[in-house]
C-alpha cells in the first residue's frame, strides 16, 4: 500500500531551488568571501606574514566590491533596472547602491588606519598597531607581556571588519524584516569584538565593549519583537507585503490571518519597536547612552570606522523602512520622529559643550548629526532621501578623518585625548592642527565645507516638507555646536603649548592617505557639491 502511495506522488514536485542573482549581489559576496579567506589566513599563514596578507586581502576585496557597485550602477540597476533580487530578500536600487558605495569607500579609508604601525614606538623590536597583542590574555598579565615580547598582533581584526562591512552592505538593501535582522547581527557582533581589543587602556576598551554588547542585545530584542508583531499584523515579513496590508490594497487575504490583520495595535507597536532598534544603531536620543562610552573606550581606528559606516547603514535601513514599509503610517510616525530629531539635535549639541575628552566630544557631535540627518528623513519627499544620502556620504569621510587625526596626538600613555593636552597644538604642529580645524569647521557646517552643503540640503528638504520648526531648532543647535568646535580651534591655535604636552607622531603613508582623502572630500563637496547632489537625487528612488 505504501509503495502505491509513493508512486502516486508526482516526482516533479520537489522543493524549488532558490533563484539567486549572483551578479547583482556581488559586492556583498566579494566581501563575505574575502572575510572567509581572512579566517583561513589566520589558520594557515605564518605569523610574521599575516598582517601584510590581511591588509592586502582586505583592501583588494573592498576595492573590487566598490568596482562591482559602480558596475551595477553603470548597468542601470540604480535607476531603470532597479528590482528585488534573491527571492525578495534584497533590493537592488538607487539608495542601496549609493549607500553600499559610500560604506565601501569609507571602509577602505578606515582600514588604512587599522593597518597603521608607526605611531607607537616599537616594542622589543617589533612594530606595534592599535590592537592588543593577544586579545585573550588578561590585561597586565604575564601572558600579555609575553605576547608583546614575542611581537604578536591581533591580525584577526581584518576578517572581523570584513564581516561587519558585509552585514552593513546588506542592512540598507534588505527587503524583508528577517534579512534586516540577520544583517544587523552580522555587523553588530564583529563590532562588539573590535571595541574590546585596544592595546592601550584595555580595561576601558573591554568595558566599552560590554556596554555596547548589552545595550546592543536590548536593541536587537526590541527589533525582533517588533518584527514578530508586524508579521502577526500582516502575515508576511516582506516590505512590500506589509506596505500593501497597511494601505489596504491586499487582493487575497489568508483566512487564518483575517482576524489579526485589522489589529492596528500590532502594527503601531511593532513599527515603533522596529524603528526603536534602528534609532539605537543611529545613536538618536533617548537611545544614545552607549555612544560616548563606546567611542571613548574603543580603539580609535575602530571608533572612526564605527561612527561612519554604522550610521550610513542604519540610516539607509531606517529610510527604507519608513518610505517603503510604513508610508501609510506617515501621520503616526512623523510627530514621533519630530520629537526624536529635536531632542537629538539639542541634547547632542548642549551636552557636547561640557565634554573634556576629544573622543567623547566627537561622540556627542555625532549624536547631534544624527538629529540633523533625521530632519531630512522626516521630509518624506524625494529631496529628503537625496539630501540624507548626500549628508551621509559627506559626514562619513569627515568623521574618519577626524578620528585619524586623534590617533596622531600622543604622549607617553598612548593617545592624548584630554582636551587640555591639545592646548597650543597649532604652534607645535601647525599642519595637524589646521587639518583638524578643517574637519571641525565641516562638522560645524561652515560654508565652503561639505558639512555646510549637507546641512543646507537636509534643512531645505525639511522646510519644503513642511517641517519649518525643525529647521529653526536645527539652526539653533548648529549654532550651539559651532561654539564648542570653535572653542577647540581657539584652544589649539591661541593658547600656549605646555612644556610636557603631547607630541604629534609621524604616521605612515596609510594614515596620511586617510586624512588627505578626508580633507579632499570635505573641500570638494563644500566647493562643488552639485555633481554629488545630482548623483544622490538620481539614486533616491526606492524600488517597491
Amino acid at each position: 500500500m505504501a509503495g502505491h502511495a509513493a508512486a502516486a506522488v508526482d516526482p516533479v514536485e520537489r522543493i524549488p531551488a532558490p533563484h539567486i542573482e549572483y551578479a547583482q549581489l556581488s559586492p556583498t559576496l566579494i566581501v563575505v568571501g574575502a572575510a572567509v579567506i581572512g579566517v583561513l589566513v589566520e589558520a594557515f599563514v605564518p605569523r610574521k606574514y599575516r598582517h601584510y596578507t590581511q591588509v592586502f586581502l582586505t583592501i583588494a576585496a573592498l576595492a573590487s566590491a566598490f568596482a562591482a557597485v559602480v558596475g551595477l550602477a553603470a548597468a542601470g540597476y540604480g535607476t531603470t533596472k532597479a528590482h528585488i533580487a534573491a527571492m525578495g530578500a534584497i533590493a537592488v536600487d538607487g539608495p542601496a547602491l549609493f549607500l553600499q558605495g559610500t560604506i565601501l569607500l569609507a571602509s577602505i579609508v578606515a582600514v588604512f588606519t587599522f593597518a597603521e604601525r608607526r605611531l607607537d614606538p616599537a616594542a622589543h623590536g617589533n612594530k606595534v598597531d592599535s590592537f592588543a597583542a593577544q586579545a585573550a590574555s588578561v590585561p597586565g598579565s604575564d601572558s600579555e607581556k609575553a605576547a608583546v615580547r614575542a611581537g604578536f598582533t591581533t591580525s584577526e581584526v581584518f576578517p572581523l571588519v570584513l564581516f561587519a562591512i558585509a552585514g552593513m552592505l546588506v542592512f540598507p538593501s534588505a527587503n524583508d524584516l528577517l534579512t534586516l535582522f540577520v544583517a544587523l547581527e552580522v555587523f553588530s557582533l564583529p563590532l562588539y569584538l573590535l571595541c574590546a581589543v585596544a592595546r592601550r587602556q584595555r580595561l576601558m576598551s573591554q568595558e566599552a565593549a560590554v556596554k555596547y554588547f548589552l545595550l546592543g542585545a536590548f536593541s536587537s530584542a526590541f527589533l525582533l519583537f517588533g518584527i514578530a508583531l508586524l508579521y502577526g499584523y500582516a502575515g508576511t515579513v516582506t516590505y512590500a507585503g506589509i506596505a500593501d496590508v497597511v494601505d489596504g490594497t491586499v487582493a487575497t487575504i489568508d483566512p487564518t490571518l483575517a482576524a489579526t490583520m485589522g489589529n492596528d495595535a500590532l502594527l503601531l507597536i511593532g513599527g515603533a519597536l522596529v524603528v526603536m532598534g534602528l534609532l539605537f544603531k543611529v545613536g538618536a536620543v533617548p537611545f544614545h547612552m552607549w555612544t560616548p562610552d563606546v567611542y571613548q573606550g574603543a580603539p580609535t581606528p575602530v571608533t572612526g570606522f564605527m561612527a561612519a559606516a554604522t550610521k550610513v547603514a542604519a540610516f539607509g535601513a531606517l529610510l527604507r523602512l519608513l518610505y517603503v514599509v510604513l508610508p501609510g503610517l506617515r501621520w503616526d510616525w512623523r510627530p514621533v520622529m519630530w520629537g526624536v530629531a529635536i531632542i537629538t539635535m539639542l541634547a547632542g549639541a548642549v551636552i557636547a559643550v561640557t565634554q573634556t575628552d576629544v573622543k567623547r566630544l566627537l561622540a556627542y557631535s555625532s549624536i547631534a548629526h544624527a538629529g540633523f540627518i533625521l530632519a531630512g528623513v522626516i521630509a518624506t519627499t524625494p529631496d529628503g532621501i537625496s539630501s540624507v544620502l548626500f549628508y551621509l556620504g559627506a559626514y562619513s569621510f569627515v568623521t574618519i578623518g577626524a578620528f585619524a587625526v586623534v590617533t596622531l596626538v600622543r604622549d607617553a600613555g598612548g593617545e592624548a585625548t584630554h582636551l587640555s593636552k591639545w592646548a597650543g597644538l597649532g604652534r607645535r604642529s601647525p599642519l595637524t592642527a589646521a587639518v583638524f580645524a578643517v574637519f571641525l569647521l565641516a562638522f560645524a557646517g561652515i560654508p565652503l565645507t561639505s558639512g555646510f552643503a549637507g546641512k543646507f540640503a537636509v534643512f531645505s528638504a525639511a522646510a519644503e516638507g513642511g517641517a519649518g520648526v525643525l529647521v529653526v531648532v536645527g539652526v539653533l543647535s548648529s549654532a550651539i555646536a559651532a561654539f564648542f568646535y570653535i572653542r577647540v580651534i581657539v584652544l589649539m591655535f591661541f593658547s600656549e603649548p605646555k612644556a610636557d604636552g603631547p607630541s604629534v607622531a609621524v604616521p605612515s603613508p596609510l594614515t596620511m592617505t586617510t586624512i588627505a582623502v578626508g580633507v579632499a572630500v570635505t573641500l570638494v563637496l563644500g566647493l562643488a557639491p552639485q555633481y554629488f547632489l545630482d548623483l544622490a537625487s538620481q539614486a533616491s528612488v526606492f524600488v517597491r
